[in-house]
């Protein structure tokens, strides 16, 4: 006698997937790839994603670490997160021909970051000390700049003037784990200054926001990214806060029936440089073993889009091609 098992239920989060700068970062290197008729390459995964990166390359990108690895006469691309005035100066210095990517919002904390040192302020970066973006802000700023993670670690901190200090944040953290640094960094020096959440990626808040929604009704969450993405890791960690055991999809193969079994709701969602073919491949991993019908759960709409990264001045096409 064959056994049918009970239908599943997939609750689908939105806002989801890509951000404004993860989009504007891939198109930058689509465009580069296609308006010109020059070797392309990027500095860093241009999103901490390997099926975007493997679809770029499909395309003619090429990936490297170092920028000594990129041949004169190529175009050099940096990645969304940003990178270190040495590599800007390095960069200059041997005339490469360079397209910034960098998010406008990590942007941002660089400029807020600059602001405070430039007014004397020792600054405080609450983030991941071994993250591509947080080595991209330090390199961005000349005074001391102090790296913590958790609140506990706020407490050894040792700054000339307790007065005198600010803090800026990592643009992919927990929104709720960061509120808890930035109380108790506020509760040892009163007079710091900050910006509270605010430099935190709207698209951060926004997954994350979606995944507590969704995690009220579920019974297991599927968080759909890369594992050396921060803001992928991160929704599962909000997942998992919830009470929820929290399965974190790179690869189809990730997503086992012994994660499916016994739950009649599942939360679903993808980090913010995650594609939406992730999405359809989780749906049609479960498919395979229980009916699925799938509810969209919308907490909010994005409408943030940022200005193309210009490549005017690498191309004779682009007039033709618009």
């Amino acid at each position: 006698m064959t056994t049918v098992l009970p239908p599943l239920k997939v609750l689908l989060a939105a806002p989801r997937g890509f951000c404004a700068g993860v989009e504007r970062a891939i198109k930058a290197v689509e465009d580069a790839i296609e308006h010109t008729n020059r070797p392309v390459y990027v500095r860093h995964q241009i999103v901490h994603n390997e099926q975007v990166v493997r679809h770029l390359e499909a395309k003619g990108a090429v990936f490297v670490d170092r920028l000594s690895d990129i041949p004169d006469g190529a175009i050099a691309i940096f990645s969304a997160h940003g990178v270190s005035r040495v590599v800007e100066e390095e960069a200059a210095g041997r005339k490469l021909d360079v397209l910034d990517a960098t998010c406008p919002l990590v942007r941002r904390v660089h400029l807020e970051a600059r602001r405070h040192v430039q007014a004397g302020r020792e600054v405080i970066l609450i983030g991941h000390r071994d993250h591509v973006e947080v080595e991209g802000i330090l390199g961005q700023v000349d005074g001391t700049v102090h790296v913590i993670f958790g609140p506990d670690e706020v407490e050894a901190l040792e700054v000339s003037d307790p007065n005198d200090v600010a803090y800026v944040t990592q643009t992919t953290l927990s929104v709720d784990d960061t509120r808890q640094v930035i109380a108790a960094l506020r509760a040892r020096f009163p007079g710091i200054q900050g910006p509270d959440t605010k430099t935190i990626c709207y698209a951060t808040h926004n997954r994350q926001l979606a995944v507590k929604v969704i995690a009220q009704h579920a019974d297991r969450f599927i968080v759909c990214g890369a594992r050396n993405s921060s803001n992928t890791n991160r929704l599962c960690e909000v997942a998992a806060k919830s009470g929820l055991p929290a399965l974190l999809m790179q690869c189809p193969s990730d997503l086992t029936l012994s994660f499916v079994d016994g739950a009649a709701v599942i939360g679903l969602t993808s980090g913010a440089s995650a594609p939406e073919e992730m999405i359809r491949q989780a749906l049609e991993q479960l498919s395979h073993w229980r009916s699925v019908t799938v509810e969209e759960v919308r907490v909010t709409e994005e409408g943030t889009r940022f200005a193309p990264v210009d490549l005017s001045k690498f191309s004779t096409h682009l007039e033709s091609a618009s």
